[in-house]
C-alpha cells in the first residue's frame, strides 16, 4: 500500500467519525448530540497541529505538510467537517447531506489514489472520484438510515450524492489537486439545496437518475473524446445536463445538450482556417468550464427555479421559457461568431465600421443568420418536447437573436475594459432568458 493510499484510508477513517451523527439524533437530546458531533473533529484538528512527527505524522502528512512540519492538511479538513456539523447542529443541515458529503470526498479520495497507483491520468482520477464518491455518499446515506436518521428515497439519495461527486471533481480538476475543505463544504451545501428542493415530494425516480448519469456522461465522454470540452468543460456540462434531466425532464436535457453539441461542434468547423485569421476557439476549440457555465449559469438557475416552484407556490411555466430563451441565446451567440467569422468584411455593431476579423462586438450578416437559425432550432425544440405554440417558438427565436445582439453590442462597448468574454455572455442570456419569461408573464 503506497503511502497516498493509506493516507487515504486514514482520512476515510477520520470521516467515519461523522457516523456517530445519526446515532447521536437519534438517541440523544440537543446539547448532547451538539457537543458529540462537533467536538470530535476539533479535537482531530487540535492534534493535528500539534503533530509534528512519529507514526501519525507520518500516516497523514501531504508533501507540503512534510515541508511546513504539521498536518495541516487534516486540520484543514476537520475544520471543514466541524464546519458541517455546525451547520447540521444549528442550522438544519440535513444528517444525511452532512454524512452524504464528508463520504464523497472520503471514497472519492481513496479511489483516485489507488487509481493513481496503475494509471497516473487527470481523466481516470476524475473519473474514479465521481463514480465512487457517488457510491460512497449514496451508501452512507443507507447507513445513517440504519443508524437512526431519516433516510432520502434510494432515488434521491444516488441524485445527491453523485451531484456532491461532480462538483467536487470539477473544483477539484479546476483548482488545486488538494482541496479538501473546499470540495467538502460545496458538495454539502449543493447536497443540502437539494435535499430541500425535494422536500415533501416522493423525490426523483431511481429510473430517472440512473437514466440521467448515464446519458450525460456518455456525452460528455464523446465531448472530452472529440476535443470539444476540456476536463472542466466536460465536468460543467455532465453536471448541468445532469441536474436539467432530474430537475427538468428529458425536454429540458435535449435543449441544453443541442446546445453543447451543436456548439462544440461549429468551434471545431473549419477550426485551422479560424486559427490563421485570429478567431478560433483556444485550447485547440475544446470549451472549458468557465465557458461551458457562462453560457448555461441562466439556464442552471430556471431549472432550479423549475424544480422549486412546487415548493414555492409559485407559476413554473416562466421558468420554462427563461431556459429556452437562454438556451436558443447561447446557440445563437455561438453559431455567429464561429460560422461569420468565416466571412470577411465584418462591421462593428455600434456603427457599423468595417473592422478586423475577431474584433469584439462586430458582426457580418451571413453570423446574424447562422445566429437566428440557432436560436430557431431552440425554439423548434421548445416546441416538440415543451409543447410550445407557435407563437411562443417564434418568440423563443426573436429573444435568442436578441440575446446575441446584446452579446454583440457589450462585446463592442464594454468587452475589455470593463467585462470579459464570460461575463458578456452570461449577461447576453441572462437578458434573453428574462426578455422570454417577461413576454410571457406580461
Amino acid at each position: 500500500m503506497t503511502r497516498d493510499v493509506r493516507r487515504a484510508v486514514g482520512f476515510l477513517a477520520v470521516g467515519a467519525i461523522g457516523l456517530v451523527a445519526p446515532l447521536l439524533e437519534a438517541y440523544a437530546d440537543g446539547t448532547l448530540a451538539a457537543v458529540g458531533t462537533v467536538a470530535p473533529f476539533l479535537l482531530v484538528a487540535a492534534v493535528a497541529l500539534g503533530s509534528t512527527e512519529g507514526r501519525l505524522f507520518e500516516l497523514f502528512a501531504y508533501e507540503g505538510d512534510r515541508q511546513e512540519g504539521r498536518l495541516y492538511g487534516l486540520a484543514s479538513f476537520a475544520l471543514a467537517v466541524a464546519g458541517l456539523a455546525i451547520l447540521l447542529v444549528g442550522f438544519g443541515l440535513p444528517t444525511t447531506a452532512f454524512v452524504a458529503a464528508v463520504f464523497v470526498l472520503t471514497t472519492g479520495n481513496l479511489a483516485q489514489d489507488l487509481l493513481g497507483r496503475r494509471r497516473p491520468s487527470p481523466v481516470a482520477g476524475t473519473a474514479a472520484f465521481a463514480v465512487v464518491g457517488t457510491l460512497g455518499g449514496a451508501a452512507s446515506t443507507a447507513v445513517a438510515g440504519v443508524l437512526g436518521a431519516s433516510p432520502p428515497a434510494p432515488g434521491l439519495a444516488v441524485f445527491v450524492a453523485a451531484s456532491g461527486a461532480l462538483l467536487g471533481a470539477l473544483i477539484r480538476s479546476a483548482l488545486y489537486v488538494r482541496d479538501d475543505p473546499l470540495v467538502l463544504l460545496s458538495s454539502g451545501l449543493l447536497i443540502w439545496l437539494l435535499v430541500e428542493l425535494e422536500a415533501g415530494t416522493p423525490g426523483p425516480s431511481t429510473r430517472r437518475v440512473a437514466a440521467g448519469l448515464a446519458l450525460t456522461v456518455a456525452l460528455g465522454y464523446v465531448a472530452y473524446a472529440l476535443e470539444t470540452a476540456s476536463i472542466t468543460g466536460m465536468l460543467t456540462g455532465v453536471l448541468l445536463a445532469f441536474f436539467a434531466v432530474v430537475l427538468g425532464g428529458y425536454g429540458w436535457f435535449v435543449l441544453l445538450v443541442t446546445f453543447f453539441g451543436l456548439g462544440g461542434l461549429a468551434s471545431k468547423y473549419r477550426y485551422e482556417e479560424k486559427l490563421d485569421r485570429g478567431i478560433a476557439q483556444e485550447n485547440d476549440g475544446a470549451r472549458g468550464g468557465g465557458n461551458v457555465l457562462a453560457n448555461s449559469a441562466v439556464a442552471l438557475v430556471a431549472v432550479v427555479g423549475y424544480a422549486a416552484s412546487g415548493l414555492a407556490g409559485i407559476d413554473a411555466s416562466p421558468f420554462r421559457f427563461a431556459f429556452a430563451g437562454a438556451v436558443a441565446a447561447a446557440l445563437a451567440d455561438t453559431f455567429s461568431s464561429e460560422f461569420g467569422g468565416l466571412f470577411d468584411a465584418p462591421r462593428l455593431v455600434t456603427t457599423l465600421e468595417q473592422v478586423d476579423p475577431g474584433t469584439d462586438g462586430a458582426v457580418t450578416w451571413q453570423g446574424a443568420i447562422a445566429g437566428l437559425v440557432g436560436a430557431a432550432i431552440i425554439g423548434g425544440l421548445g416546441g416538440v418536447f415543451f409543447g410550445f405554440t407557435s407563437a411562443a417558438v417564434a418568440l423563443v427565436a426573436v429573444t435568442g437573436f436578441a440575446g446575441m445582439m446584446i452579446d454583440s453590442v457589450l462585446g463592442a462597448t464594454l468587452e475589455g475594459s470593463r467585462l470579459d468574454n464570460q461575463s458578456v455572455n452570461l449577461l447576453a442570456t441572462l437578458s434573453a432568458g428574462l426578455l422570454t419569461a417577461a413576454a410571457v408573464v406580461l
